[in-house]
C-alpha cells in the first residue's frame, strides 16, 4: 500500500528520518573477488548504497552502508562492506563486539524542499556525490526482513609470518525485520568518484540505472548471532582491510584491477 502522507516527528527531531536507498547492478565477479571464501555471490548482482541519520545510541548517526548480494550456506542476504560513519564513539565498539565494518566518515546528507542530496567524503576523497528530487509516494513494501552477513575477527598479536588468531574468522549474521512508514521516490543522479580508500567506482562499477527512493520504516527489530566459522588459513589474505571497512588493504585481499 502506499500513503499520503509521511510519519509524523516534533519540530527538530531527527527521529525516523527518511533512509535514502540507491540500488543498481554490477558484474557478479567484481562482487566474488570482494567475497572472503565461505561466502558467495547470489543470483542477483546488486550493489545497495544507503545514505541515513540515525541516534546511534541516542546522538544523530550520519553514515553510509555499502552492501553488495551475497549467500552463506544458501541463505541469500547481503555481504557489508562498510558502514562510513561521522561518530567515533561507535566505531570500535561496533566492530569488536559484533564485527559491524564501520570507520570514519564525512557526511553531508539533507532533503530541502523536494531537493535531496548527498556526499560522502573519506581521507580527503569525496567518492560519492548524490542529488535528486522527490517524487510521489510509491507503493510500501510489506512488512519484510533483511539478513546482512559481518565478519568477526581479531589477528594474533605480534609480527608473525604465518595468519594466527586471538578470535578466528567467524560470520555474524544480522537478522532485521523491518515495518514501512514512507515510501517515496527519488529521480536524480548518483557520481562515484574514484577513491583509494572507498573503491566503489573502480570494484563495484555500474551496469544499470539507479534506482533511488526515500524510505522511512516505522519499526525494526535486530538479532546478531554468530552463524559459522570461516577457514582461517584461506582469510588470512583478507585480514587487511582498509579503515576497518571490509574493502581490500594494499597488502592483502584480492588486489585492484
Amino acid at each position: 500500500m502506499s500513503e499520503d502522507t509521511g510519519p509524523k516527528i516534533n519540530p527538530g527531531d531527527i527521529i525516523l528520518w527518511p533512509m535514502l536507498k540507491l540500488d543498481y547492478e554490477t558484474d557478479r565477479q567484481r562482487i566474488a573477488d570482494l567475497l572472503p571464501p565461505g561466502i558467495e555471490p547470489s543470483a542477483t548482482s546488486q550493489v545497495h548504497l544507503t545514505v541515513y541519520n540515525f541516534p546511534v545510541p541516542d546522538v544523530p548517526e550520519y553514515g553510509i552502508l555499502i552492501t553488495v548480494d551475497a549467500s552463506y550456506k544458501g541463505e541469500d542476504g547481503l555481504y557489508t562492506l562498510g558502514y562510513g560513519i561521522d561518530q567515533e564513539s561507535a566505531i570500535f565498539v561496533s566492530r569488536d563486539r559484533n564485527g559491524q565494518p564501520k570507520y570514519p566518515c564525512e557526511i553531508t546528507y539533507y532533503r530541502m524542499l523536494d531537493t535531496v542530496r548527498a556526499r560522502c567524503t573519506h581521507q580527503g576523497y569525496t567518492f560519492l556525490e548524490f542529488e535528486g528530487k522527490v517524487g510521489g509516494n510509491v507503493p510500501h513494501p510489506e512488512s519484510h526482513s533483511e539478513t546482512e552477513w559481518w565478519i568477526k575477527v581479531s589477528p594474533g598479536v605480534g609480527m608473525l609470518p604465518e595468519a594466527t588468531y586471538d578470535f578466528p574468522p567467524h560470520v555474524v549474521r544480522v537478522h532485521t525485520s523491518y515495518g514501512t512508514a514512507c515510501n517515496q521516490k527519488v529521480e536524480g543522479k548518483l557520481t562515484l568518484r574514484d577513491s583509494p580508500w572507498d573503491p566503489i567506482a573502480e570494484l563495484l562499477p555500474l551496469r544499470s540505472e539507479v534506482s533511488a527512493r526515500l524510505w522511512t520504516p516505522s519499526s525494526f527489530e535486530r538479532d546478531i548471532t554468530l552463524a559459522g566459522k570461516l577457514d582461517g588459513e584461506a582469510f588470512a589474505p583478507f585480514i587487511d582491510t582498509i579503515g576497518g571497512s571490509r574493502w581490500p588493504g594494499e597488502n592483502g585481499g584480492p588486489k585492484r584491477s
